[in-house]
């Protein structure tokens, strides 16, 4: 594994209240470099009025080059969780992402295929950067 760096965008808030709590949803894109070279990309979102305080992500990787289509990339589907002592990242079913419908970032993996890919160690590296690297997701479980 190489070393991680991240390209920050703006974060979005979206203008509609989220549907099953009323809050305010943040949503994240992020560009993810390993050694300087593109590797990969993710999604995030929370509410900051959800009763379970988590946020939902989509990590996207491939084997990148400027031939490759959405067809080489394989998107990981995870929900992270801050506990007293640690942060906890879970894959979930691709149906339970809010990214399901999107392709542009690969074919979502379902749990129990996700748990098998070979990259699968290289996603979780990719979120614990998420968690000490992204200030959005920081200050986001700083607050309670």
């Amino acid at each position: 594994m190489g070393v991680i760096s991240i390209e920050f965008a703006e974060p979005v808030e979206d203008p509609e209240p989220c549907p099953c709590c009323g809050g305010r949803t943040t949503r994240l894109t992020r560009f993810v470099y390993s050694d300087g070279n593109a590797h990969a990309i993710y999604y995030a979102q929370y509410s900051n009025n959800h009763p379970h305080k988590w946020v939902s992500a989509l990590v996207s990787l491939c084997e990148w080059s400027e031939d490759i289509t959405p067809s080489d990339r394989v998107a990981f589907a995870v929900r992270i969780r801050s506990t007293e002592n640690e942060y906890q990242v879970s894959i979930v079913d691709a149906a339970e992402s809010p990214w399901s419908h999107v392709t542009l970032l690969g074919r979502m993996l379902d749990r129990k295929e996700a748990l098998k890919h070979k990259w699968k160690e290289e996603m979780f590296h990719i979120t614990d950067h998420m968690v000490e690297d992204d200030p959005d997701i920081r200050g986001y479980f700083a607050t309670d």
